[in-house]
C-alpha cells in the first residue's frame, strides 16, 4: 500500500477563526500577508502558532505520509504559510475557485469532489475544520471499500492541536503497510 496522503487545510486548521469577541488563541502570533492577486493596500491578517511548525515538520518528514496542501490558499500555502511556520516545501492540490456562497453547496465540503478525483484509490488523512456528516460517510465508504481514509476535524476557533497529530500517527501505524515496515 502506498503512503497515505496527508491533506492539510489552513483556515480553521492552522489559522483559527477569531471567537465571537474577536480573540484568537494566545499561542498564535499575528502576521500580515499578501496573498497572490491581492492589492498591496489590502493585506490579510492571519494568526499562526509558531510551535506548530516543529510538530508538523516531525510528521511531514517522518516518511509515514505524503503531505499535500488542500486549501483555498493554493500555491500561497507553499510560499506564505509554510515558510512562516518553517515547514518543509511540499506540493499543493490546485483546487478551483468555485462561485459558491457556502462551503457546502451540495451538503458536503466543496473540496471533496476534487479531492476524491485526485486521490483515486490512494489512502488519505484529511485535516479540515469544515466537514459535514456526508463527508464522514464518504470517508467511511472509502475505508469499507479498502481505501483507508481518516478525517480529522479541529475546532475552527482553536485549530490543529497536538492530539490531532497523535491521532494521525496512531492511525497510520495501524495501516497494513506501516505494520509490514
Amino acid at each position: 500500500m502506498p503512503l497515505p496522503y496527508l491533506l492539510l487545510d489552513i483556515d480553521g486548521v492552522l489559522i483559527p477563526f477569531p471567537a465571537a469577541d474577536g480573540s484568537t488563541p494566545p499561542t498564535h502570533v499575528r502576521h500580515t500577508v499578501l496573498p497572490t492577486g491581492r492589492h498591496p493596500d489590502d493585506p490579510v491578517l492571519i494568526w499562526l502558532d509558531p510551535s506548530q511548525g516543529g510538530i508538523l515538520t516531525d510528521l511531514l518528514t517522518s516518511g509515514l505520509v505524503t503531505p499535500v496542501w488542500c486549501t483555498s490558499w493554493r500555491k500561497d500555502a507553499t510560499t506564505i504559510i509554510g515558510p512562516l511556520l518553517g515547514l518543509p516545501d511540499f506540493r499543493y492540490l490546485d483546487l478551483p475557485r468555485p462561485q459558491i456562497t457556502t462551503s457546502h453547496p451540495d451538503g458536503y465540503l466543496w473540496k471533496r469532489d476534487h479531492v476524491d478525483a485526485w486521490l483515486g484509490d490512494a489512502p488519505a488523512v484529511w485535516i479540515d475544520d469544515d466537514f459535514t456528516g456526508l463527508d464522514h460517510a464518504w470517508a467511511s465508504e472509502r475505508t469499507a471499500r479498502g481505501t483507508p481514509t481518516l478525517l480529522v476535524q479541529p475546532d475552527p476557533h482553536l485549530g490543529l492541536q497536538p492530539d490531532h497529530l497523535t491521532e494521525v500517527t496512531k492511525w497510520v501505524a495501524r495501516l497494513p503497510a506501516a505494520r509490514a515496515a
